[in-house]
């Protein structure tokens, strides 16, 4: 059974980017537009990892890891932020809602497989 991840990103392209990449490495992938969407995709889905964009409308990716994180089942889960923010203050505002780690855009999909690799277990 292959492993299934959850992408949460604004971005039509970035989101069908991540898509190819993880599904030609045999991922399943469940898609959102933003945090809120995300969060109503769940239904008790086993998800072996989150990769989530920061800065998206109606629920930015702070708020999702946060609701995400409370959401039974799902508190270990890890969720990787994908986003063009490189500051430090936001990373450490990351961390401190959940984020397990952060890959800064631009990436090759061979980067985001070898996180994805090492997150989704």
């Amino acid at each position: 059974m292959s492993k299934t991840v959850l992408i949460v990103d604004d971005s039509a392209s970035m989101r069908q980017l991540v898509s190819f990449a993880l599904k030609d490495a045999g991922y399943d992938v469940i898609d959102a537009v933003n945090g809120r969407d995300a969060l109503g995709k769940l239904n008790g889905t086993k998800i072996e990892m989150v990769l989530t964009d920061l800065n998206m409308p109606e629920m930015d990716g702070i708020e999702f890891i946060k609701q995400f994180r409370g959401s039974s089942g799902y508190r270990f889960t890890p969720i990787v932020m994908l986003t063009t923010e490189s500051q430090e203050s936001k990373k450490q505002e990351g961390k401190q809602a959940g984020a397990s780690g952060w890959i800064v855009k631009p990436f090759t999909p061979e980067q985001l497989i070898d996180v994805v690799k090492k997150f989704a277990k």
